[in-house]
């Protein structure tokens, strides 16, 4: 349920920004050339910006609620999460509006051209959300969209640099849009709704990037995120190493042995490092004197292997089974077997075994 609720996020996501966002441009501009603004085109066009804003901040919310290795968001950074989206879309819109109130044409490409940019270097950050290449390149074509209007994280590790280049992109937009529109604005529209409207975008422009740094300097899951050095990032170990299948099940074989040993050592890296080791499991209860024999069990360890059926979360999925399956061995006095539920999946098999 709690994978099917973060992809259903992610598609009112999607949805909300393909619809939403063009309609509240096209509410807003029609506002701008008309100057006159009913009750009801203020209430949508509000309805509009709230749900942009909600849809990226409940995202959020529902992505880390459904990964064990990520720290659950609060209501609270929900709610500066919500503001500092909130912000900058409004003064994005607004912008928009008021140059496509005067040059259509060439808002529409400039719109094609920002969205070429992001596309492009969204492919490069190499985004791993489906199987395929084609698949990844047209999931990476959509999120430009979201490009568009506001920041969108797609891809894990330090977003600092990233967050300073596309705000900085996001700024000079804003203001080099914003001066031709009050460059070549109709004569009819006086500096008395121009001015104000200017002051608008840009206020607001600058409550979201305020909001922004408040989420990461005091609401962050992970604590502050300023003046921070990356030594406390854990990698994957699956990532680091690839062992033969041989030398895995040997592994396999000879890991009781070393169990004190390694255990140690976790711990001492832990401590040295200052971050959680990605494997940790709990320590075996010691063995009490008894005068009948220990019974011998087979331990079965039963694997799923959630092939094509949640890419996204198809790594997470394996990395809680990992934790499982060495949560069991450790408690297991022979070695377990491994019972796979698919047994046509022969590369898949090596792979887990591999890892593990």
């Amino acid at each position: 349920m709690v994978y099917e609720y973060a992809d259903v996020s992610m598609l009112h996501l999607l949805a909300t920004f393909l619809e939403s966002a063009p309609q509240l441009v096209l509410q807003l501009c029609i506002i701008v050339q008309t100057h006159s603004l009913q009750a009801l085109q203020g209430f949508t066009a509000a309805a509009s910006l709230v749900s942009l804003a909600w849809a990226l901040a409940s995202y959020q919310k529902a992505l880390r609620d459904s990964r064990d290795d990520k720290k659950p968001i609060s209501y609270m950074a929900v709610v500066i999460q919500f503001c500092w989206h909130f912000f900058t879309i409004a003064a994005r819109v607004i912008t928009f509006a008021l140059f496509a109130s005067v040059f259509q044409l060439y808002f529409g490409i400039f719109i094609v051209l920002h969205w070429c940019i992001m596309t492009f270097w969204i492919v490069h950050c190499e985004t791993e959300f489906c199987i395929t290449k084609w698949e990844e390149i047209v999931f990476d074509m959509v999120v430009g969209i979201i490009y568009i209007f506001s920041w969108f994280n797609v891809k894990e590790g330090r977003t600092r640099c990233r967050l300073f280049i596309y705000y900085f992109v996001i700024l000079l937009e804003n203001t080099a849009l914003s001066a031709l529109w009050y460059l070549y604005k109709a004569p009819q529209i006086a500096d008395a709704f121009a001015i104000p409207a200017l002051c608008v975008v840009f206020s607001s422009f600058l409550t979201g990037v305020v909001f922004m740094l408040m989420y990461y300097a005091f609401f962050h899951p992970n604590g502050p995120r300023f003046g921070q050095s990356p030594s406390c990032a854990c990698e994957d170990p699956s990532a680091a190493f690839a062992l033969p299948p041989d030398v895995a099940t040997s592994t396999l074989r000879s890991i009781s042995n070393n169990r004190s040993v390694a255990g140690d050592r976790d711990q001492k890296f832990a401590e040295r490092d200052g971050c959680v080791p990605v494997f940790q499991v709990r320590p075996t209860a010691p063995s009490t004197p008894s005068s009948r024999p220990p019974r011998i069990e087979e331990s079965v360890i039963k694997i799923d292997l959630f092939r094509n059926r949640y890419p996204a979360w198809e790594r997470h999925v394996l990395d809680r089974s990992l934790r499982k399956a060495i949560l069991a061995f450790e408690c297991s006095p022979s070695p377990p077997r491994l019972q796979y539920k698919d047994d046509a999946l022969i590369q898949e098999r090596l792979e887990y075994e591999t890892t593990l």
